[in-house]
């Protein structure tokens, strides 16, 4: 019986750490079960081959308990060998370069101790269902034993098993956290709270307006794409100062009912609506619970705030439309709005405009590229305006918004190479904006993409109307990842282009290498979009 206890504490314990990639798909996943199950579906080969190698391991402790059952101290040191190959297979793993690196956080603590339970349970219920150390024979005893031999196997099964276990504990410590951020912002009357959603464009508008508001107010924004209610939680808890006199919070939202418990935490009096598209159709499965869903933050203003709303000339103009509550509507060449962009140029050095209202106008300039973004500057002045700022001081403001981040952010590169980082997180509209930003580079224009994702069933025909724009701004394709960038090769090719032009590749650094041997003097590489880990084929 010892050599059978022993061989189950050591091969669960070797599983949890034979299980560190699969962990990491969790987390990217925001701890989502569809998610991760659809990365496991996604990358089979990654996800399963862990588990397969570590049963084949247990070759030679099922064959010393089935064998010698009797001498259970053998199995000390096979125990601690089988340990240690999860510890080497951890580390293995751990070695693999990631976009985005697996933070041992607290919760995830908690979700591997939750994992050994999970696995250590099952294991001992094995046992004791299947009974092999009561078998007489060596053969009973082999194949008794042979459900425990290939539990490693299960080792997707049982991470995600151990997500939902984990659930009902880490619920309790969210909601602790949330009413902690919620006593914060009720002691706070005097923060203006503002919610900006949308499709996509929401962060950009957040750091636009943080640097115009910042001219005359203490702003905090939400970093980078904090926006869950976890990631609002804790800049909420950890960075709010009482000095603090706006609140910038950006309100993502993959699921319905994710912007309205956003804003039973935050309470925006003032809501941001930059775009409703097709974004994240893989959980919202059409457009009109994406719309449904981000037009909670404007029915949860109160009556006395206000809403403010790009015009699209299409969805979020049919929003405003319909909004009874206080409203102002931003738009690009439509002096029917609130506040306008006319006179507009744009170049490869950045955008020239003017600034409207109807009794005012203000030329401005940007180092942000292409038209979108001045539609991001023009629905960000609409709220400096509602909260008392000048137009002349908004003006000036805008001369100070810097690029964003993985955003049409220009760089250069060695050799006379002008590098426009667009890597994150791209989208129909963003990704057309792209391209006509690249269409506007002098030299030869190269485009590195590995497609969009969380597109649901028509992400094929988004990739592929990706492809075909893409004909007539680049000059060079590189797609990263062969089967997920098929349909933009097939848009590429009903345009004409020549397939000569078409480079696959298999990963970003294999692009990068390709760049480095083929590049020119005078060219413009943009990298449009760049998938996590749990996206890559490899």
């Amino acid at each position: 019986m010892m050599s059978w206890c022993l061989w189950i504490l050591s091969m669960m314990t070797g599983c949890v750490l034979c299980s560190r990639t699969l962990f990491h798909d969790y987390q990217l996943e925001s701890y989502q079960i569809p998610g991760y199950i659809r990365t496991v579906r996604r990358n089979p080969v990654r996800a399963w081959t862990p588990g397969i190698f570590y049963a084949v391991v247990q070759v030679v402790p099922l064959v010393i308990c089935t064998c010698w059952p009797d001498k259970g101290w053998v199995m000390i040191p096979l125990a601690v060998a089988l340990v240690l190959y999860g510890l080497y297979t951890y580390r293995k793993q751990a070695e693999r370069k990631a976009k985005k690196k697996f933070v041992v956080t607290a919760r995830v603590k908690r979700l591997l101790g939750c994992a050994w339970l999970v696995d250590l349970l099952l294991g001992f219920l094995l046992l004791f269902v299947f009974r092999p150390y009561g078998a007489q024979t060596t053969m009973q005893r082999f194949v008794c034993s042979l459900p425990l031999a290939v539990f490693p196997v299960l080792l997707p099964v049982t991470t995600g098993l151990a997500g939902v276990c984990s659930m009902p504990m880490e619920k309790g410590i969210q909601t602790l956290y949330f009413r902690d951020a919620q006593r914060i912002l009720r002691q706070r009357p005097d923060l203006i709270c503002i919610g900006i959603t949308g499709s996509y464009g929401k962060t950009s508008v957040k750091f636009i307006l943080r640097t115009l508001l910042s001219e005359r107010f203490q702003t905090l924004a939400t970093p980078s794409s904090f926006n869950t209610p976890m990631g609002v939680t804790k800049v909420i808890r950890t960075s709010l100062r009482p000095s603090d006199q706006v609140f910038l919070a950006e309100m993502g939202a993959r699921h319905v009912g994710d912007i309205r418990e956003l804003c039973r935490l935050v309470h925006p009096s003032l809501g941001v609506l930059t775009s409703v598209g097709p974004q994240h159709l893989d959980t919202f499965r059409t457009i009109e619970r994406v719309r449904d869903t981000k037009y909670e933050l404007i029915e949860s203003l109160p009556d006395n705030g206000c809403a403010f709303f790009s015009d699209d000339a299409g969805i979020c103009r049919e929003l405003y439309d319909k909004t009874e509550k206080p409203k102002m509507l931003a738009a690009v060449g439509n002096p029917g709005a609130d506040v306008w962009a006319e006179d507009i140029q744009v170049s490869a050095q950045g955008s020239d405009f003017m600034l409207c209202t109807k009794n005012e106008r203000v030329a401005c300039h940007t180092v942000l590229l292409g038209e979108h973004n001045i539609r991001n500057i023009v629905l960000a002045a609409s709220v400096c305006l509602y909260l008392g700022m000048s137009l002349r001081e908004i003006g000036r403001s805008i001369g100070k918004v810097t690029g964003i981040e993985h955003r049409l952010q220009l760089r250069s590169m060695p050799g006379g190479v002008t590098m426009i980082d667009d890597a994150f997180n791209s989208n129909p509209s963003g990704s057309r904006a792209a391209l006509d930003v690249l269409r506007a580079f002098p030299g030869r224009r190269l485009i590195v993409t590995p497609g969009m994702v969380e597109l649901g069933d028509d992400e094929d025909a988004f990739n592929r109307t990706f492809g075909e724009h893409m004909a007539d701004c680049a000059d060079l394709a590189i797609l990263v990842g062969p089967k997920h960038t098929s349909p933009i090769r097939e848009g590429l090719l009903s345009k004409g282009f020549d397939p000569q032009k078409i480079v696959s590749v298999k990963s970003l650094d294999e692009a990068t290498q390709y760049l480095k041997m083929h590049v020119q003097k005078g060219d413009t590489v943009l990298f449009e979009n760049d998938l996590p880990d749990n996206y890559s084929e490899n």
